[in-house]
This record gives C-alpha cells, sequence and structure tokens, in this order.
C-alpha cells in the first residue's frame, strides 16, 4: 500500500508541476507569509494579542461588527467569551473528573495503550486527551442553545454557494463527537507539535481538495479564498484513527478551566491562507518526488522546523480564556499544544467544532448515534470503548429536542 501512495503522489507532483512555475508561486507566498508573520510577531513585542476576541453577547444581540467579521476571516480563528456562565463551566469540569474517577478511567486506559497513533509523525508526544465522548457535560456543551448561536454566527462566515446549490446550511448543525483534554500543572512532556487536521497528503491528491485549493495549484494562490465552502464537503480523508470524517467550518473547544500562554494550552498560527505556503513547499525541488514534506497518509499534517520555519516563526499562544470561553480555529490553521504546562491549575477543555448540516456530515452524524447509544468510542476514533460500562454516562434521556436533532436521533 505504502509503495503505491508513493507512486501516486510522485505522478500527482508531476502533473503539479507541470502546471506552472511553482518556484515562481512559492517565492511569492513566502514573501507574503514573511510579511504576515513579521506582523504577528511586532504586534506581540508590543503585548498586543492578534487573536479576535467577541463577546458571546453580541452574538446572540446580532451586534457583531462588520470589521470584526473581517478580522476573523483574516486571521482564520476566534475566541467567542461568555458562551458558558464562568460557575457552569467549573461544575462541567467537577462532574468530568468525578465521572472519571467513579468509572477508573486511568487503571482501564493504561490496557488499551497504542489504539490511537493519529500524532506518531510529530515531534513531542500526545497532550493529556481522555477517550470519553458522552460524559453529561460533554452532551451539555454540544447541545447549549448558546453553542448553536455560536456556531451559526461562525459558519455564516463563510460563501456557502456551489455548483449545485449551498454546500451547506449554516444554520443546523450535526454534532461530532470529540474527548476532553485534562492536562495537569507542572507537566512537561504532554505538548503537540505544529500541525493541521483533517487531511494530510490528500490535501495534495483527491480531486475534491485539489478543486479547493485550484488557485493555488495553478500560480494564482492570491485569488484563493479560504471561506468559499465550494467542494468542501466533497473530501474523502485517508482512514484513521483521529481523522476527522465531517466538514469542520471551525475546529474549537470550550474552557472549563481559566488557561493562557505557558499553561500547556492551544498555539495558533493566525494567518488564514498559510496553507498556500504548505502545498507549494512541498512541490519545490529539494522535497524528495514521493514525498509532500512530512504528510503520512492517516496522521496529522505536521509543519516542521525543517520545512517550514517561516510560518513556525509565527506561532502563538492563545491569550488568557477563562471558564465558559470557547476559541475557535479554521480547519486549515495550524495550530499547536504548549510542551510545558507551569501554571498551577488543570488546563481543561471539551473538544467541540462546527460541523454543519451537509450530506457528509449527516451520513456520519447517523452512524456515530448508534456508538451514543451504545457508549462506544465515536466512529472517527480508536475503539477503546471505555463508557460501554460505564456509570453515569449521558443517554437519550439527557437529549433535549435539539440535542436528538444534531445527533440525526
Amino acid at each position: 500500500m505504502e509503495d503505491k501512495i508513493k507512486d501516486f503522489i510522485r505522478s500527482t507532483k508531476q502533473k503539479l508541476r507541470d502546471s506552472h512555475d511553482t518556484q515562481q508561486s512559492f517565492n511569492s507566498v513566502q514573501e507574503a507569509m514573511l510579511k504576515s508573520v513579521n506582523e504577528i510577531r511586532e504586534a506581540t513585542e508590543r503585548g498586543v494579542s492578534v487573536i479576535p476576541e467577541l463577546l458571546y453577547s453580541d452574538i446572540d444581540t446580532e451586534q457583531v461588527s462588520l470589521a470584526m467579521r473581517q478580522s476573523i476571516r483574516h486571521r482564520g480563528c476566534v475566541i467567542v467569551r461568555g458562551v458558558f456562565p464562568e460557575a457552569q463551566a467549573r461544575d462541567w469540569n467537577l462532574e468530568i473528573g468525578e465521572y472519571l474517577d467513579r468509572n477508573n478511567y486511568l487503571e482501564k486506559s493504561k490496557k488499551k495503550t497504542g489504539l490511537d497513533n493519529y500524532f506518531g509523525d510529530l515531534t513531542d508526544t500526545a497532550p493529556q486527551i481522555f477517550g470519553i465522548y458522552w460524559s453529561r457535560p460533554q452532551v451539555m456543551v454540544r447541545q447549549a442553545e448558546s453553542m448553536a448561536a455560536t456556531k451559526r454566527f461562525l459558519n455564516r462566515l463563510w460563501d456557502v454557494s456551489g455548483p449545485m446549490g449551498d454546500e451547506f446550511d449554516p444554520d443546523r448543525d450535526f454534532t461530532y463527537a470529540d474527548r476532553t483534554r485534562r492536562r495537569a500543572p507542572g507537566d512537561k512532556s504532554l505538548g503537540l507539535s505544529p500541525h493541521m487536521d483533517s487531511g494530510s497528503y490528500e490535501r495534495w491528491v483527491d480531486p475534491a481538495f485539489q478543486a479547493i485549493y485550484e488557485h493555488v495549484f495553478s500560480g494564482n494562490w492570491q485569488q484563493y479564498d479560504p471561506w468559499r465552502a465550494m467542494y468542501r464537503t466533497q473530501t474523502r480523508e485517508y482512514k484513521s484513527p483521529a481523522v476527522c470524517s465531517m466538514f469542520r467550518t471551525f475546529q474549537g473547544w470550550t474552557a472549563l478551566t481559566s488557561q493562557g500562554p505557558s499553561d500547556g494550552t492551544l498555539k495558533l498560527l493566525p494567518i488564514a491562507n498559510a496553507i498556500a505556503y504548505v502545498l507549494l513547499r512541498s512541490l519545490q525541488d529539494d522535497v524528495p518526488d514521493d514525498e509532500f514534506c512530512i504528510a503520512r497518509p492517516g496522521r496529522a499534517l505536521g509543519i516542521d522546523e525543517h520545512w517550514h520555519p517561516e510560518l513556525l516563526a509565527g506561532m502563538v499562544t492563545i491569550p488568557r480564556v477563562n471558564p465558559g470561553d470557547t476559541v475557535w480555529w479554521h480547519p486549515d490553521v495550524v495550530h499547536a499544544v504548549e510542551n510545558e504546562h507551569s501554571g498551577k491549575e488543570y488546563a481543561s477543555v471539551i473538544y467541540v467544532g462546527a460541523s454543519p448540516a451537509c450530506a457528509k456530515n449527516e451520513a456520519y452524524a447517523r452512524a456515530q448515534s448508534a456508538y451514543f447509544l451504545g457508549g462506544q468510542s465515536a466512529p472517527d476514533f480508536a475503539a477503546e470503548n471505555y463508557e460501554v460500562d460505564f456509570f453515569g454516562r449521558a443517554t437519550v434521556d439527557d437529549l433535549t429536542e435539539l440535542g436528538k436533532q444534531q445527533m440525526a436521533l
């Protein structure tokens, strides 16, 4: 299989190189990225955060300015503060901890190591992510009306028009059950290297991905629009544990504890169109003909110092967030987790992305619903199935009408 993939990469790279002067295109995008990174670094040195922030109340009252929307589109990320009351988020954090302890999660997890190797090629080890999907707090966060309103706002930042009609419905969402992170203070071993999710080598070879990035691959990268949804719901990803089968307009999480710089939390490259650099970098002559830098089937798309040094210089840690705040980033935005947690409190989050209604997402949601009913790990992830016999996991009785719709039940 590996030899077949390498042959496919060789032929694809040759076709893309024959389409235009990829060296000239890369030189152009490299210059633009250096300029953007310098702007980020200068702002950071002045103590100014470049990551857009807004209040959930502005979303709720439809008071988000055009300038803020443009800033989010430019940066590819946003912090939405106050989606949940702080006290509620803290209570959820305690409840998840009790859920894990009551069901002896740590003891059981030692018997199931090695099932999830999605981050295996990255330089740092996997973060402290717990393979649970159906605790009551996770379900409550996903089906909350405030979360639904936040996702509607985010989805509407996209141009949904497509050749066969709208690519997705921005006002409806299907649940994508993901995990939770609980990182202990003082931890120095659980960082995560810079990467992108939702496709690795597929971004060059899959026909839908090629259509998404047509301007990049044809030599007109400046015309590439990260917010054009056309073909986004039609991509096919290499099947592997933790490779997302849904289309997400934004990846994201909800903070259950306070966290910020040096707390072992999220880092972002706040440049929405940086994918153009990554795609063109792999087509340069110094990259082996059967490789796309460090892209590997079934793994996260890594960004490293050897191949992408200009991009790494623009990575910044998110500003401090409070329990109940949410953080969101475009599926093509490079992100990472700090190597060291120097804070005094657990850095805990519930992963919740925005996965709007479309045929691709509905098909996954219907399959996922059976896993929910049986307490199994969500279908995209390693079949650890911790919660099958967990006491206190969420059931259909815990779902609101909105929650049932989101779960395709």
